[in-house]
Formats: C-alpha cells, structure tokens, sequence
C-alpha cells in the first residue's frame, strides 16, 4: 500500500508590534514546533525568538526575495508545517506574505492564522471613531497624481479610512489629506504599543499643526473619519474661494512652517501652492 505524501502546514502568525507582551501563547508554540520560519528580516525575527528561547530555523521571505524563496518554502512543506511572519504585526498587510499564502493554497497546503496583534486594528480601536465599516489603503503610493486620486476615491465612499506613513512624510501626507478629503476627523498613532506611545485625535489641520513643529520618529498610523454632518452634503474637497491672506495668516499663526502654511492655503483659496508661497514671502517683506 503506497503511503500518501506528508502535507504541512502554512501558519500566518502574527507578532507584537512594539511590545512583546502581545504575542500570544498559541503563537509562541507554533513558532517552536514548525520546521521553518520565513521571516521578513531575519535579523529582527532572531531577536523575538531568542528573547522567547526559541530555536526554530528562520530564513528570509521579503519583497526583493519572494519569488526565488517561493519553491523552497513549497519543497519545506512538503517535509513538515512552516510558519509565516513579518517584521511586526499581521503577515499579508502591506507586505508580500499574500504571495505565499496564495501559493501554499494553490499547492494543496493548507493556511492557517494565529492572529495577534497589528497596528490598523490597534489605532481603529484606540481612535473613538465610529468603525463599523472603514477602508484600508496601507501604504500610499509616493507620486502626487496617485496618491491624490487614490484619497479621494477612499473620502467618497463616506467611511473611515486607515493609512500607514513613515515619519518623514507624515506632515506631508497630512497636507494632501486635508487638500483630497477636506477637514475631517483623525486619529494619528505613533509608536502604538511602544514607550513613546502617542494617538493625537482631532482634526487633520490640527493634527498638521501639531506634528509640524517637531521632527517626527517611529511607525505612524492614520485613520481619517467619516465626513461631519456639515460636510456630508458636499464633495469631499476643500473649500474653495477663501481670502488667500487671510489663510495665510491663520496658518501662520496656528505655528505652520511658510511652505505647509502655504500648501494648506493655497487648497483653500484655490491658487497654486507657488502663487500662496510667493505672496508670503512680500507678506514678510511688507
């Protein structure tokens, strides 16, 4: 009687974010028992396992290795159950692990997840927004024209949307969100889980004022809010046709660098953010 082929199992396993209080008890068994763990970087991955005393292998499964590692981690599971894991949080959000999960099922192997923790669940709960239903864009893209459209298209549809941003280009994101969607609700986690924990909730020209002064560090999160009743009935776009000085000086005076206080400007007066600069560059001459 031939015996059948051993079938192993793919494990999506999530890990902590920040702190490592947050990985679960079933997590850390599946972690010892698989044969094999594909991490993003194997670097990071090494120092959860040892802080766990956790001797599983691990070998590298990232954007730039995905397609070579593909077959290797389809012959592991052959011999035995692999288990799934990206730098911090869940494997599949903003990271190639679908292309695996995708695979592994279309071989026959079965997925399962042990779920855990994961910065979007994280800021939405922590926010105080309504959540019923929200849209989830990850990344943005980085050329202007993308990423507008792709805010506008998410400010349309009414919901809640949740981004994730680096640090460096939270106050410029900020900007376009305010330009693409209007003044709407935000909650902006930085750092979730971490020492430096902060979620500032407000609106998202207060929350470009208020990450505008200081250089900004760590993993961000944004979750823009539903439009306001007085939004609801118009466009989600900024309100065209203000006294272009006027906004300047508002901005200003809420403490906006020159060029966010004339990005932000010159979406509300409806001229060129170059036409708004210019104008308070002879506003300091005068």
């Amino acid at each position: 009687m031939a015996c059948s082929k051993r079938m192993g199992t793919l494990f999506v396993v999530s890990t902590p974010i920040g702190n490592l209080e947050d990985i679960s008890l079933r997590a850390l068994r599946v972690l010892r028992e698989v044969s094999l763990i594909a991490a993003e970087d194997t670097r990071h991955t090494r120092k959860l396992l040892n802080h766990f005393n956790i001797p599983t292998p691990a070998i590298s499964y990232h954007q730039h290795s995905a397609s070579s590692r593909t077959e290797e981690l389809l012959a592991a599971l052959h011999e035995g159950n692999v288990a799934l894991v990206t730098d911090a949080g869940t494997p599949g959000l903003s990271d190639p692990g679908g292309e695996l999960v995708a695979a592994a099922a279309s071989a026959g192997f079965p997925g399962v997840a042990i779920p855990g923790a994961s910065a979007l669940c994280a800021l939405v709960a922590s926010s105080g927004m309504e959540a019923t239903r929200f849209v989830y864009l990850g990344f943005l893209p980085r050329k202007g024209k993308e990423r507008r459209s792709l805010i506008e298209r998410a400010a349309q549809t009414g919901w809640p949307f949740v981004i994730y941003e680096s640090a460096r280009r939270l106050s410029a994101t900020l900007d376009d969100l305010l330009q693409a969607a209007g003044d709407r609700p935000v909650a902006v986690g930085r750092e979730l889980t971490k020492l430096h924990e902060e979620v500032f909730r407000g609106t998202l020209s207060g929350a470009l004022a208020h990450f505008s002064g200081d250089t900004v560090r760590g993993e961000v999160t944004v979750m823009v809010g539903a439009p306001t009743a007085s939004e609801a009935g118009r466009a989600a776009q900024p309100a065209k046709g203000m006294d272009l000085d006027k906004a300047l000086a508002d901005l200003r005076a809420q403490g906006l660098p020159p060029k966010e206080a004339a990005r932000k400007a010159a979406g509300l007066a409806g001229v060129s953010t170059r036409e708004a600069y210019n104008r308070l560059v002879r506003r300091r001459d005068t």
